[in-house]
């Protein structure tokens, strides 16, 4: 699932696609859960309006039009956010990967799975919103209506404390990676980033919130924020679907020291990495390094 990294990776790269361009028309795919706002609305509503920023909160993106509503997108676990004038393997299926020749991809065109298309004014590249599992989700917001989704948010992980985060575990019995996880406590923090910045921290993700102490919350938010910006400086991490707007994939999966690296040496003291299950989510730690 794209977490902080990639959604801000994709605002950075996708802002000149949008920003100060009119919407000439809006395809979509049948209307599915993938819609908070239905196909029709999107289509009435959205034609005629300028993009006049683009922001993001946690995983969330946030298109400000020039009439005051919002179009709220999220990527889900799947979701793809890219211009229709670039390519990439990662938007074709297994079977269409394994067979390409050394050229590269052939042209992209919209499929079944690309269920929200963009189209401009100044005839220029259009910008797609594919997603094979439906997960994202896209919805026009009114102007001065927030919406549940956002408001029960918590700070954005950039902007994060560890104090904040030391008062939110005092009063909770769940492991530190499941408070970390809590979007409500802290935006943007997934699976990935959570096991890498326990392990800069040294704090192993099963131990009880209420055992961490402030000093390592404060070195967890600061390991969170440190491999977070690393990671957008590196594109994100590109281990499944993931795919920038300009077609070009993440590095940061280059550099992960615990994640996915189940078995493997650590990287500082040579213990093998160990996998367990922490609230459904695969975690990996270091035995030695974290405790």
């Amino acid at each position: 699932m794209p977490e902080l990294p990639e959604v801000e990776v994709t605002r950075r790269r996708l802002a000149p696609l949008l920003v100060g361009r009119t919407i000439a028309s809006v395809e979509t795919t049948k209307d599915s859960y993938f819609f908070l706002t239905k196909p029709p609305t999107l289509q009435l509503r959205l034609v005629g309006r300028t993009v006049r920023q683009l922001n993001r909160h946690g995983k969330y993106l946030l298109a400000e039009l020039d009439d005051g509503d919002r179009l709220l997108l999220h990527l889900g676990m799947t979701g793809q956010l890219f211009s229709s004038a670039v390519t990439s393997p990662r938007l074709f299926s297994a079977k269409t990967r394994s067979s390409l020749t050394r050229e590269g991809p052939p042209e992209f065109k919209a499929d079944k799975h690309t269920h929200l298309c963009l189209h401009f004014t100044d005839g220029g590249p259009s910008v797609l919103f594919r997603d094979v599992r439906k997960f994202g989700k896209v919805l026009l917001l009114k102007s001065g209506i927030e919406d549940r989704r956002l408001g029960k948010l918590g700070v954005d992980a950039l902007r994060a404390t560890g104090r904040a985060l030391f008062a939110a575990a005092r009063a909770r019995k769940v492991p530190i990676k499941t408070l970390l996880l809590d979007q409500a406590v802290i935006a943007g923090i997934g699976n990935i980033y959570a096991d890498e910045a326990l392990f800069l921290a040294s704090v192993r993700p099963g131990r009880s919130a209420r055992r961490v102490t402030a000093s390592e919350c404060d070195r967890i938010v600061a390991a969170a924020k440190r491999v977070m910006k690393r990671s957008i400086v590196t594109g994100g991490s590109s281990i499944s679907d993931y795919v920038s707007p300009d077609g070009s994939d993440g590095g940061y999966q280059k550099e992960r020291r615990v994640y996915a690296r189940k078995g493997l040496p650590c990287l500082v003291c040579g213990t093998l990495i160990r996998r367990v299950v922490i609230a459904t989510r695969s975690t990996h730690y270091c035995p030695a390094c974290q405790v």
